[in-house]
């Protein structure tokens, strides 16, 4: 999307995420409360300051009166008093992790929290998203005994500092069930600091054990939500700079990232403070990539609410006779990150053509006795895969009997599309994906499709395309493979997918209708 669109779409997520936080209940104990314990200045491992504090609010006054009428002639007198503007929805809130810790400084104990180091980083960040974005949203602190981990509330939390730490069981519960119900954990090292690099990592797999953390593909919607960013610029404690490839992580969700890392400060450049420690991203460019988390965050808050959500197959226990049952290859990637996605598509075919389709998805290995008794194979994802030899050969197997695949890279992501092609070809040595031409049954088994419609985003960066760009393998005249580098599962899913490089939500269905209606046929 352009920056035009990309302004009028957040005004439109803007509103749609206020009336949501309505729906939900006021935050609780947003005061940052800490735990009495206090260390000694031996415990301490990160500096005690790494910026200003907040700049003051900006005092609005207004006149009124100052006393009760007064019998006449007496001219009342008149005050100003402070009147205090509504304060913009909170976005994300900061959290408060760690003990209280005492450092002699000139002779006299000072105290000091590790989290607060960059006091005004989200604050000072905001107000420049604000200014340059045109969206208005407050930060808030928040502790892990007082907050109800209710995205709806909260969208976003930021987990930063220097020291160590470390959450009970039952946080990381709370943190766990916060980001499956839709939001979003953003973690900041500051100042590189390595004691928080560990503990963050630690604590991410204590929280999401079958999730690694995992460096994000040039390709990922977070570098492109608002700025294109390809390369980071890096400042070391001599002052010197450097570019090189973007430093963050995350734990993907589905479609969305559910956990975004920096072991490189950004905090730093947030609040607007330079200083000769650690390494951190340059001020400009730090507060380029907080502008893309908000935006990133914002887009995709619907559609993380959305996916909180699971459709239930309530026919997946029922006798499936010789109606056609859709199975799913699971592999080492990503492999389901359009739950809803099957489920939508067999009930559209169901109810706009003949076949007779049961709401069921098998989910399969490659190794799966059952799979040559599926007409039908499907697979996605985001990330790269690999076949081994053996089922490389079942493979080929399934399709000298009859079988199909229809595939698709989830969000049009590159890893998932170069996997896919080498894949093929370890299968077809002597065969490659081909553009299938405009008058492959393909594109009449059901629907007559010509003209197609692409997602706002792939027409950004591909330009206007309006043909469908499906590529197949046949055997002796029937199609074996079919093969979308653009996504369908987004939508199938008929939900807005912001930042995905696909089709359109009625042209991905009748493109997989027609896959269906094809396996069948053929």
């Amino acid at each position: 999307m352009s920056r035009a669109s990309v302004s009028e779409w957040l005004k439109l997520s803007r509103r749609q995420f206020v009336r949501s936080c309505a729906a939900g209940c006021a935050i609780a104990g947003t005061g940052g409360i800490l735990s009495d314990s206090i260390l000694g200045e031996s415990d301490r491992s990160g500096p005690i300051d790494c910026g200003p504090p907040p700049p003051p609010q900006r005092q609005h006054r207004t006149g009124g009166e100052s006393f009760p009428p007064l019998p006449l002639p007496v001219t009342p007198l008149r005050r100003t008093e402070k009147k205090r503007p509504p304060a913009p929805p909170a976005l994300i809130g900061k959290m408060a992790m760690g003990p209280i810790k005492f450092i002699t400084q000139n002779g006299k104990q000072v105290k000091y929290r590790d989290w607060f180091t960059d006091p005004a980083d989200m604050t000072n960040l905001l107000a420049w998203t604000r200014d340059k974005l045109d969206i208005n949203y407050r930060s808030v602190e928040v502790d892990s005994a007082h907050f109800s981990y209710d995205p709806r509330e909260l969208p976003a939390l930021l987990l930063t500092g220097h020291d160590d730490f470390q959450f009970d069981d039952t946080v990381r519960s709370q943190l766990n069930r916060y980001v499956l119900d839709g939001g979003m954990i953003l973690g900041d090292a500051c100042c590189g600091w390595q004691n928080f690099d560990e503990a963050f990592r630690r604590e991410m797999a204590a929280i999401f054990p079958d999730r690694p953390l995992r460096k994000l593909a040039p390709d990922d919607s977070i570098f492109a939500s608002y700025y294109k960013l390809d390369q980071f610029s890096y400042q070391k404690e001599d002052g010197s700079t450097s570019f090189d490839a973007p430093c963050l992580e995350g734990i993907p969700f589905g479609c969305r990232l559910g956990v975004v890392y920096s072991p490189i400060d950004l905090t730093c450049g947030w609040d607007g403070h330079d200083h000769p420690r650690g390494l951190r991203v340059v001020i400009s460019q730090a507060r380029q990539i907080g502008a893309n988390y908000i935006t990133y965050l914002l887009g995709n808050f619907q559609l993380a609410r959305f996916l909180s959500t699971q459709k239930v197959y309530h026919e997946a226990s029922a006798p499936t006779r010789d109606d056609l049952v859709l199975a799913q290859i699971v592999h080492e990637g990503d492999w389901d990150p359009d739950p809803s996605a099957l489920h939508n598509l067999l009930k559209f075919s169901r109810d706009h053509s003949t076949l007779e389709v049961k709401f069921k998805r098998a989910d399969i290995g490659l190794d799966d006795p059952r799979m040559p008794g599926y007409p039908l194979l499907y697979m996605t994802g985001h990330e790269s895969f690999q076949w081994d030899q053996a089922a490389v050969e079942r493979l080929r197997g399934y399709f000298k009997a009859g079988g199909m695949l229809l595939a698709d890279a989830c969000c049009g992501r590159l890893a998932f599309d170069t996997a896919f092609r080498h894949a093929i070809l370890k299968v077809f040595p002597e065969q490659h994906l081909e553009p299938l031409p405009a008058d492959h049954p393909i594109y009449h088994a059901h629907y007559d499709i010509g003209r197609v419609e692409y997602t706002p985003r792939t027409q950004e960066d591909f330009g206007k395309m309006d043909v469908p760009s499906l590529e197949g393998v046949s055997l002796d005249g029937r199609l074996a493979v079919l093969y979308s580098r653009f996504d369908l599962g987004n939508g199938w899913e008929q939900f807005p997918h912001p930042y995905s490089y696909g089709y359109s939500e009625k042209d991905a269905l009748e493109i997989g209708t027609n896959a269906f209606v094809y396996a069948v046929t053929h």
